[in-house]
């Protein structure tokens, strides 16, 4: 600020004066570097945004409290339900609380040994208080963009992640993933990195929406979740709890597709319809089954729980349980009652396993 002085008949013009830098351990002035970190904004956008964000039909509103898991009639809910094979915490799993206080830790240790990812880290993760508020900040900065905003998705997936059903699952699937992929050394690398797991939690979200109703928003989340993570996925998929999407790029699962619990998927997968009708026109994957590398799964095929799929293998026709399956069309080459090849991870056990 420049001061001026008028001295008999002169006026004259005082330097501009620097304002005294406030200590950088004074309250204020990490009061006011705090307000500067992504988290901080994006959190107060969210606040500002959050009651617009509510501002939907009478009719959505009403739906809010329409538990996760409703829709699912017949066979498909009798698949997902439960019965031999579906998901049941195994006894090293992590509870949802041991989670988020592992992968603070985990972050912390991070951050001490790459000063450089500190911020980032803090942001994503060490400013957020509970696993589902720090995953829809992830989410929300992966998947926004210029016509889609940050705030509004970050408002829209803690309204989601706080439906215990879909956190349950989140727990699962990263305790699935923690288990089966010998890459993944911890559970916060898998949350900040993983795009298979990231994929499938915004995935959650959309059939949410898709089932609340809200099927134009849910369709341009699976328009976003194809174009930032190359994974697609309808909404109106039923996915399983315990669920691995190993590289995921390439992954293409349709409207009425089915995937039971502990279900292990590779890269390329397709579980694609046939026909033009009503109905259900796509594959039903049974629990703990292993599909393989470029898998597809053509039309309302039934592959049977504790299936092994291989690689590039064809399926048009149903698969029993429990069996061992490669070529184009798939052939049966054995039965293994019990094999729960979505654990051990093997595409190829032995060589005659591709051998038909």
């Amino acid at each position: 600020m420049v001061r001026v002085f008028e001295v008999g008949s002169r006026v004259l013009l005082a330097a501009p004066q620097r304002q005294q830098a406030l200590p950088s351990h004074s309250l204020p002035a990490r009061q006011a570097a705090a307000r500067q970190e992504p988290a901080f904004r994006l959190a107060a956008q969210a606040t500002a945004y959050a009651d617009r964000a509510q501002a939907n039909t009478a009719d959505l509103r009403a739906a809010t409290n329409t538990p996760y898991n409703t829709a699912l009639t017949g066979e498909r809910k009798s698949m997902l339900s439960g019965g031999e094979g579906s998901y049941a915490p195994q006894e090293h799993h992590k509870s949802h609380e041991d989670l988020w206080e592992t992968v603070r830790e985990e972050t912390i240790e991070n951050a001490r040994h790459e000063p450089s990812l500190a911020s980032s880290l803090h942001a994503s993760i060490l400013a957020h208080d509970s696993l589902g508020k720090m995953l829809a900040f992830i989410l929300a900065n992966k998947l926004q963009c210029s016509t889609l905003l940050g705030a509004h998705l970050m408002v829209l997936f803690q309204e989601a992640f706080a439906d215990e059903n879909i956190m349950d699952a989140v727990v699962a699937d990263l305790n699935a993933v923690y288990d089966r992929d010998p890459a993944c050394e911890t559970y916060s690398q898998c949350i900040l990195n993983f795009k298979g797991f990231q994929a499938i939690q915004a995935h959650r979200v959309s059939h949410w929406l898709w089932l609340r109703g809200r099927k134009a928003l849910a369709l341009l989340m699976q328009s976003r979740i194809s174009e930032v993570f190359h994974v697609d996925i309808h909404p109106g998929a039923q996915i399983g709890r315990g669920i691995m999407i190993d590289h995921a790029t390439g992954v293409v699962i349709g409207e009425t597709t089915v995937v039971g619990d502990n279900v292990s998927i590779l890269h390329h997968v397709t579980l694609g319809g046939s026909g033009r009708g009503g109905g259900r026109r796509h594959p039903l994957i049974g629990h703990g089954s292993l599909l393989g590398a470029g898998v597809c799964c053509i039309g309302p095929v039934t592959v049977g729980k504790g299936s092994k799929v291989g690689a590039g293998t064809l399926v048009v026709e149903d698969l029993p349980d429990y069996c061992v399956a490669v070529g184009v069309p798939a052939k049966v080459l054995r039965r293994k009652e019990g094999q729960e090849p979505r654990d051990t991870m093997d595409q190829c056990e032995y060589i005659y396993d591709y051998i038909i």
